[in-house]
């Protein structure tokens, strides 16, 4: 090939892998002069998430002038891909913006609702459609940490009864109003959830064959009121595009697709990591002062008092580190990784916690499990910082390397014995809390850390006290 060929191909490559400029390209087409029609049909070709970017970059009167063009069953599309719907819909009159929730999703109506204030909200609903105002009443019924509040009412269901030809001609009927088709719901001759159907499944099928025989009656399910916390891992096992959520008879209300569970899930997240802080729950922007500070300060107090016991400890020390003050210099890497492995040991056994046929046998294995690991954490590293450090203590502090070694040893000692006690911490005081009924995640995080602090505390200057002093005296 010339080269010359070659540098144009490559240069071709460029131009296609090139990030595309939709949201530029879009800005200009709003803000041109075209007509309604002109303008639909030029955007039509874009995705409606450029659309919704486009948008943010746009002047609120920009927008308002917009929104006409665009009409209400296309703002809603254009929104449920925004951060900021809410914010949008307060552009436009209460009707308008009724209409266009009313072409929402019903869990997408939801989530730009709860983001209203009470008295919009309450109005809004109350000029909804009918069938927008049955399915968004259903959902905001639920409570925020019950599955059926991330449920949507945008699903397919037919009659077991139905034979082939009946059940295609029904999936084509509903797919004009619910566009979630990749799984077909079935009910019994009450009603009831029968099973589901594969979209793929029915559109191979032949007239001849019984409907029965593509039917999964195993099909997983959860109950409207279950927590989400209890059955979220439950959901992400199963890797499916949507399932079905049931009443208390066995009724379909909803389903919780795919988008739904991966939100729930970043939600539980966010929730761990506010307990593991000492929080009860994740803090928000609009939370006030004196509400943030509610959350945090009887952990905090508790924690001073921890802290004051360390440091009483530390005091208890002072002969150490006035005999060998180098000692001082490697405290933190202690504390360090003696707070790293009991927060890490923390982490496994509040994840195994969410088990609730735990055995005792179970618990007792993960206890030994994570000291196992400690141990071999802390004699890998310990035999590192006894190398590393025993040269540094002797090159750079000017002690004798036999003197350096000695210290560097007591230091790898200190970090193996950390590591052990840490993990064994880390296991145990979640255990304790989860069989004293109280939430591991809320009461272990901050606890841990202080712990730990004392124990690495103890473990270092105690060892330095027998071993340097006492044993060998090192002065």
């Amino acid at each position: 090939m010339p080269f010359f060929q070659g540098e144009q191909e490559a240069e071709m490559q460029k131009e296609v892998l090139k990030e595309p400029t939709y949201v530029e390209e879009l800005l200009t087409l709003f803000r041109s002069n075209l007509g309604k029609e002109e303008l639909l049909e030029k955007i039509s070709d874009y995705h409606e998430s450029d659309i919704a970017d486009a948008m943010e970059q746009m002047t609120p009167e920009e927008r308002k002038k917009l929104y006409p063009l665009l009409g209400e069953e296309y703002i809603a599309e254009i929104l449920s891909y925004t951060e900021d719907a809410a914010e949008y819909l307060q552009e436009i009159n209460l009707e308008n913006a009724a209409r266009v929730i009313s072409e929402m999703d019903s869990d997408d109506a939801v989530d730009v609702l709860e983001n209203l204030d009470a008295d919009t909200k309450t109005r809004i609903v109350d000029l909804l459609d009918d069938d927008a105002e049955k399915d968004v009443k259903l959902i905001l019924s639920y409570e925020d940490d019950e599955i059926g509040s991330k449920m949507t009412t945008n699903f397919i269901v037919i009659g077991k009864n139905l034979n082939i030809r009946q059940a295609t001609h029904e999936l084509i009927r509903q797919a004009g109003e619910n566009d979630n088709i990749s799984t077909i719901y079935v009910v019994d001759e009450n009603e009831q959830y029968y099973g589901a159907i594969d979209l793929k499944d029915l559109i191979v099928a032949r007239d001849y064959q019984d409907l029965d025989n593509l039917i999964s009656t195993s099909y997983p399910y959860v109950g409207a009121h279950e927590k989400i916390s209890e059955c979220i891992e439950r959901l992400k096992d199963y890797a499916e595009d949507s399932i079905p959520v049931l009443s208390e008879e066995g009724k379909i209300l909803g389903v919780i697709t795919a988008y739904d569970i991966v939100e729930a899930v970043d939600e539980e997240m966010g929730e761990d990591y506010a307990k593991l802080a000492g929080l009860t729950a994740e803090e928000d922007l609009e939370e006030t002062t004196f509400q943030s500070m509610k959350k945090r300060l009887p952990w905090l107090i508790i924690l001073l008092f921890l802290g004051m016991v360390v440091s009483s400890v530390v005091g208890i020390f002072e002969t150490v580190v006035a005999v060998i003050p180098i000692v001082m210099c490697f405290q933190s890497l202690i504390l360090d990784m003696a707070g790293n492995v009991g927060t890490q040991s923390l982490a496994v056994t509040i994840r195994v916690l969410m088990d609730e046929d735990l055995r005792t046998k179970d618990k007792v294995a993960l206890v030994l499990k994570e000291m196992k690991v400690g141990f071999c954490n802390g004699l890998l590293l310990g035999v590192m910082a006894f190398v590393f450090l025993g040269f540094y203590i002797g090159f750079f502090k000017g002690y004798s390397f036999g003197t350096g070694f000695l210290i560097s040893g007591c230091v790898g000692a200190s970090l193996l014995l950390a590591m052990v006690i840490s993990s064994l911490v880390g296991t145990l005081v979640p255990l304790f809390f989860h069989k004293i009924k109280v939430d591991p995640a809320v009461a272990s995080g901050p606890l841990i850390t202080t712990v730990n602090d004392l124990v690495a505390v103890v473990t270092y200057y105690g060892l330095a006290w027998i071993l340097l002093i006492q044993v060998l005296h090192i002065v």
